[in-house]
């Protein structure tokens, strides 16, 4: 599933090519899994639309509309699940499988959402959509230790809490407790202030590393140019089972957190 590196690199390519444009109409596919909103609530909201801004919360592509030019604000909200794309093309070229979701531009080019497994989801709201937890790149050291003082999860399953943290998944715990030199199965009140500490400046470092890589291509992210990302060169940790760590050389171990494949150094994390 894309992550929040993932999500900013695509935000950000899709607010350069369509911030300011308008969506004159839009189709919409058969399938009624990535609708989280009904298919003519949708339609309704972006036809006519302006986007005035396309960001990132959490693990959301949101886009922020001017509807119908009336002045009304809203927001159409994408979250692309396990395989979803949402990709900029020129008009005209072919319609891939699994795409669900057509809205043209006055500009002419299209904006498409494309899901082989439909767990994505398309979202228009009249609210101003927050996500449910905290922005990791905007929480101070202090606010993100109080996030887990007194708790006694593990520290790697409250890092994939979306409640807590929004848009942090599997590859970037991973890469960040590495960093940090913190076992994934440490319960979390038993960090020191001054680990807390290090995994906070080491899950910034991680993710504002991967967002400049364009994010990490292991399965299926492309960004909103079909291109895929860098940074899965450069991790430390994560899908390196059996490989040696690249700080003391002891082979990486592959454990389950969670439900998720975990990846870490015996030695050098703690």
């Amino acid at each position: 599933m894309p992550e929040l590196p993932e999500v900013e690199t695509i935000a950000n390519g899709l607010n350069q090519r369509v911030s300011g444009d308008r969506i004159e109409s839009v189709w919409l596919g058969s399938k009624k899994e990535p609708l989280k909103s009904p298919a003519t609530a949708i339609a309704r909201t972006l036809e006519g639309a302006q986007v005035e801004r396309v960001r990132r919360v959490g693990k959301h592509i949101v886009f922020d509309l001017n509807s119908n030019g009336r002045g009304k604000r809203s927001q159409w909200i994408v979250h692309l699940g396990m395989t979803g794309r949402m990709l900029t093309v020129a008009a005209g070229t072919e319609l891939a499988k699994h795409t669900h979701l057509v809205a043209r531009m006055a500009s002419g080019r299209e904006l498409r959402f494309v899901d082989p497994r439909r767990f994505g989801r398309l979202e228009v709201r009249d609210s101003v959509f927050s996500g449910p937890g905290a922005e990791p790149l905007e929480i101070s050291r202090e606010d993100f230790a109080g996030l887990f003082h007194g708790r006694t999860g593990l520290i790697k399953s409250l890092l994939l809490n979306q409640t807590l943290l929004h848009g942090v998944g599997n590859i970037y715990a991973d890469e960040s407790l590495f960093r940090a030199g913190v076992r994934p199965r440490r319960r979390a009140n038993t960090l020191t202030r001054s680990e807390l500490a290090k995994l906070h400046a080491a899950l910034r470092e991680v993710l504002k590393e991967a967002i400049a890589a364009g994010g990490s291509s292991v399965s299926d992210y492309v960004d909103a140019d079909g291109e895929a990302g860098f940074f899965q060169f450069q991790h430390r940790a994560y899908g390196r089972e059996g490989q040696p760590c690249l700080v003391c050389k002891t082979k990486i171990k592959k454990i389950v957190v969670a439900g998720r494949g975990t990846h870490y150094c015996p030695r050098c994390q703690k």
